[in-house]
């Protein structure tokens, strides 16, 4: 609570303190040895973040704007996995498979990390849909290349041709079974709706469906996007308003939760990892940590912008300048580089080093970029896009007019009075938030005094608990149907 305090007075993206508060608690004397088991570890936080980031991604989007992400999410993935491969293998003298191991360990940037941060300064909308697209995608790509690069590490003598009809099935093979299960929760969550159990039953389907993908051998991420895919079409359509705000609160909770526990991780098992390595031994693997992290930065940011120099050339009215600066420094790495760390086998040839040079390049962004990047978007001065504001003002327009439509023939005084409140709010409707009337105003007057009623008898014992609960979940909800500004947790 602390850091997120903080996080948010000093506006910058929480898991960068995160990641100083993982540091800190692990360089306490009294700081216990704690570790995960690596099958449990990709499961435990990737799937959730997978689903989390797909939900809110729907594939028009990714059509959309294909050429960027396959240009992020795939090609600069691939080449920052060969160059830091190439750093491991030349600096730290690692087998070919581990340093390809490290590689697709850093090469996937947690583009969410800087999400609130981008999000308040109203950036281009399709910039951001790129930048979401990328943190999802390269994911896979990049647990891809991880599966392969262990396999061939931890079985040196197996040839890798065998594993190639494996990939070529693994990935539209999970996309299909995501798909299915997809289907399948529809009618499991339909019939739970409304209870305590239709939460639970969400969790059991994604771990469920992660567990069963890997368990047969297809891609469990992409699994989970397929998943993810069919619940964001059609589950908004059975689901009531109180289960959205419940499961909301939920995964918002879940996401935080998963943050703190995996940076926390991080912080104890490097401070085990720099107990075992002393003197020279320790010199040379934090040096070739820094060399990792500069690495994967500088890669990203010529990747970038040599992107975005052939696209102008190419194409007159291409990405400008100014946001491939921005696109190039958005490269934290976060939970998914933390996940994959963990997940390394014990036996895996130079793990410590390995593991120290992930951590060393999540600390490393996520305070050199996340403290940086507030800086870096005022330095810019990218033009604000007001065109969310625009679509949602006119639809809400729309809206506000066939609820008017709907009471047409209503001559009670009830719909009168209701027909001028929505004409107020029709005039007032004119940007993203929803405006407040003078009828919310009244409103919220009288629900807090409402509260301060209940209040006040729950003190003197005049009023039993279970009747308080009620009452107050009651001008909760009363209370959020008034408008207020948006709220997000990034």
């Amino acid at each position: 609570m602390v850091l997120l305090h903080w996080a948010q007075r000093l506006r910058v993206p929480y898991p960068s303190l995160l990641a100083l508060g993982g540091v800190c608690v692990a360089a306490m004397p009294f700081a216990a040895k704690l570790s995960i088991e690596p099958q449990l570890a990709l499961a435990l936080f990737v799937a959730p973040a997978v689903m989390d980031s797909a939900f809110e991604l729907p594939p028009r989007e990714m059509l959309r704007n294909w050429i960027p992400l396959v240009s992020l999410a795939v090609m600069l993935v691939l080449a920052t996995a060969a160059v830091v491969a190439w750093v491991g293998v030349k600096f730290a003298g690692l087998p070919i498979a581990a340093a390809v191991a490290l590689g697709a360990i850093v090469a996937p940037p947690d583009a969410a990390a800087a999400g609130a941060v981008l999000r308040e300064f109203e950036l281009p909308r399709r910039a951001m849909s790129i930048l979401q697209g990328e943190s999802l995608l390269n994911d896979a790509v990049a647990l891809l290349v991880f599966g392969i690069a262990v396999s061939v590490a931890t079985t040196p003598d197996q040839a890798l041709t065998p594993l190639i009809p494996k990939l070529l099935i693994a990935v539209p093979g999970g996309a299909v079974l995501g798909v299915l299960i997809g289907k399948f929760s529809l009618r499991v969550l339909k019939r739970t709706a409304g209870t305590t159990s239709s939460i639970i039953a969400q969790f059991l389907i994604i771990y469920g469906a992660w567990i069963l993908a890997d368990h047969i051998g297809l891609s469990p991420i992409i699994t989970v996007v397929g998943l993810a895919t069919v619940a964001a079409r059609r589950m908004p359509e059975q689901t009531t308003a109180r289960d959205r705000i419940n499961i909301t609160a939920v995964w918002i909770t879940v996401n935080l939760v998963l943050n703190v526990l995996a940076f926390l991780l991080m912080g104890l098992q490097a401070k085990s990892i720099l107990n075992q390595l002393q003197g020279a031994a320790l010199s040379h693997a934090l040096s070739f940590a820094g060399l990792v992290l500069l690495a994967v930065v500088l890669v990203r940011i010529v990747w970038v912008m040599s992107y975005g120099f052939l696209v102008r050339r190419l194409r007159p009215g291409g990405p400008p300048v100014r946001i491939g600066i921005l696109v190039s420094w958005c490269g934290m790495r976060g939970l998914v580089t933390l996940a994959t760390a963990f997940a390394l086998p014990a036996q895996f040839p130079n793990r410590d080093v390995i593991v120290l040079a992930s951590f060393t390049v999540v600390l490393g962004s996520l305070v050199l970029q996340g403290f940086t990047i507030r800086p870096l978007i005022a330095a810019l001065k990218i033009a604000k896009d007001s065109s969310l504001d625009t679509e949602i003002a006119a639809n809400r327009g729309d809206m506000l007019d066939v609820a008017l439509q709907s009471i047409g023939q209503d001559s009670s005084a009830e719909a009168a009075a209701l027909r001028v409140e929505l004409a107020a709010l029709r005039k007032e409707s004119n940007g993203r938030d929803r405006p407040r009337t003078a009828y919310d105003e009244l409103r919220l007057r009288m629900l807090s005094a409402e509260r301060a009623l209940i209040h006040e008898r729950r003190r003197k014992g005049l009023l039993a608990e279970d009747v308080y609960e009620y009452l107050e979940n009651e001008l909760d909800r009363a209370e959020l149907d008034v408008g207020t500004d948006s709220i997000y947790l990034d």
